[in-house]
């Protein structure tokens, strides 16, 4: 059993949960994910690591409450425990070597670039952090982002907060000041990162992308997360997460992403009308 030690709400549909995993925090790294399920019957869901501290032998995760299994998991509170989480799972973004890097976060996939940032300044690495939201209610890890980033820019679609705008209009403008950068790391919606990939490959800018597919046991046996790079298929959880995007199938992404759309809308459906009626 693992045990909450700290909950906090990010914001209305984003919290973070720090567990105490001490054989987990000791091998994690950032680009890794785990697999948790809430309770004995619940069903097994990836999350990727947003932070860990060996010392304390403790793994953060941060989750959107948007179906019925991150409804589940938000009921449990500091001092509840999971009855699983396994990992770390896949393969460490590569840092070596890299000097000057943009990471473009968009939305809760800014807590899977957290880690990524913070591992790359903790290098050495000059990071300009590119970090877009909806609206200023949605900003998540802002304080954090700033401690790690050499410049960070934040962009919303409404003008709420920082500038209004996509990240790729922040991103080209950066290349345009003369940025030069060893490698762009774009990590949030499918359709964000396309169109990062579409922008830095018309500058001939490395892109490595973070993909989060439908999964379901994490070692490549289901084939539930395959993907295809460069023509070829790949698994998510052990070729990856992180690939090339310039070489990534965006669009059969985005449509295997939909193929189970109905049947999640059925599941938040039937877990709402269940959580209603305990709390009645």
């Amino acid at each position: 059993m693992y045990k909450i030690v700290r909950k906090r709400s990010l914001n209305p549909t984003v919290s973070l949960m720090e567990i105490e995993a001490p054989l987990i925090a000791k091998k994690a790294e950032p680009g890794q994910f785990i697999i948790f399920r809430a309770k004995e019957d619940s069903e097994r869901v990836p999350l990727t690591i947003a932070d860990f501290d060996r010392e304390k032998g403790t793994v953060t995760i941060i989750y959107q409450i948007v179906g019925a299994s991150t409804m589940e998991l938000d009921t449990l509170n500091e001092g509840d425990c999971l009855h699983d989480f396994a990992g770390p799972l896949g393969c460490p973004s590569e840092t070596d070597g890299l000097k000057k890097v943009a990471v473009i976060g968009g939305g809760v996939g800014c807590a899977i670039a957290y880690p990524i940032a913070k591992k790359l300044h903790n290098i050495g690495c000059e990071v300009h952090t590119v970090a877009g939201f909806r609206n200023k209610d949605l900003i998540i890890l802002e304080d954090e982002f700033r401690s790690v980033s050499d410049i960070l820019k934040i962009m919303t679609d409404d003008g709420s907060c920082g500038e209004k705008g996509l990240v790729t209009d922040a991103l080209e403008q950066l290349i345009k000041d003369g940025n030069q950068y060893d490698e762009v790391i774009a990590i949030g919606p499918l359709i964000m990162m396309k169109f990062v990939c579409l922008l830095t490959k018309k500058y001939n800018i490395k892109t490595i992308v973070s993909m989060n597919p439908i999964m379901i046991d994490g070692t490549g046996m289901c084939g539930g997360c395959r993907l295809t790079v460069g023509g070829k298929t790949k698994f998510a959880c052990v070729d990856g997460p992180d690939f090339d995007g310039h070489l990534v199938d965006f669009d059969e992404a985005m449509h295997r992403g939909t193929i189970y759309k109905d049947f999640e809308s059925h599941a938040r459906e039937a877990s709402c009308n269940l959580f209603n009626q305990e709390e009645k």
